[in-house]
Parts: structure tokens; C-alpha cells; sequence
């Protein structure tokens, strides 16, 4: 009967659950954007300190919930020795948001190729993809191109 119940039970609040990786060279601000992203849907989550963010080795997993759905955002490291691993984490993934440091124009053509090689992996074709260009709001960026 225990059984029974539990496996009822689990039907009716499971979750359905999605892991989409975030992903960009080092210093794009992915760990500040998965923060941010956790502050806003996650009402009871105080949040790290932006000021505390530091280079990413490994990953860092945030978990949001919206509506049935679970979503587990991967954010893996950037460094070029961390690229290779990337790879690893396709075949799990239901979606990919790929961050752009906007103000860092000197490695624009290194974001350009690790991207292109993640882009053109078949294990992500029709795994949908979102390019972030981000650091658009900080101030410099805005007077440079004035």
C-alpha cells in the first residue's frame, strides 16, 4: 500500500526537468547571469554577492522552478582548457544560452570560434540556443560607441 501511495504521490508533484548550459569564454559574466536568473525566479534565494564571483573551474548548477518544469542551468567554466569538456555536457542538454562579453572586443574572434565549434557539434542540432550579448548596460561600452 506504501507503495502504492508514494508512487502516487510522486507522479502528481514530479516535475518535469530541463538542463540547459550556460555557456562563453571566461569572464563573460555567465556565473553573474545564472545569479541574477536564480535571484529573480527563486523568491527565498538571498543570492551571492556579484562582488564575489570569481572565474568559474568546473561548474556551477543553479536550479529554478517554473510552473511543473524544472529547470538546472549548468554553468560551465570558460577557460580554453575548460572548452574541451563542453562537449561532455551536450548530449544532456535540452537548451544552450551562450554569453558574449560585448565590452571585451580583443577576444571577440576567440568567442567567434569557440562558438562556432560548439555550434557546429551534431549533438546540439535543434537544441534550442540563446546568444547573450551581454555587458551592453556598463557605462565605457555605451561612451565608446558614441
Amino acid at each position: 500500500m506504501y507503495t502504492l501511495l508514494s508512487g502516487l504521490y510522486k507522479y502528481m508533484f514530479r516535475r518535469d526537468e530541463y538542463c540547459i548550459l550556460i555557456l562563453g569564454l571566461d569572464n563573460a559574466g555567465k556565473t553573474t547571469f545564472l545569479e541574477q536568473t536564480k535571484t529573480r525566479f527563486n523568491k527565498a534565494y538571498k543570492g551571492m554577492s556579484l562582488s564575489k564571483i570569481t572565474t568559474t573551474v568546473g561548474l556551477n548548477i543553479g536550479t529554478i522552478d517554473v510552473g511543473k518544469s524544472r529547470l538546472m542551468f549548468w554553468d560551465l567554466g570558460g577557460q580554453d582548457e575548460l572548452q574541451s569538456l563542453w562537449d561532455k555536457y551536450y548530449a544532456e542538454s535540452h537548451g544552450v544560452i551562450y554569453i558574449i562579453d560585448s565590452t571585451d572586443e580583443e577576444r571577440l574572434s576567440e568567442s567567434k570560434r569557440a562558438f562556432e565549434k560548439m555550434i557546429t557539434n551534431e549533438v546540439l542540432e535543434g537544441v534550442p540556443l540563446l546568444v547573450l550579448a551581454n555587458k551592453q548596460d556598463i557605462e565605457e561600452r555605451r561612451q565608446r560607441r558614441h
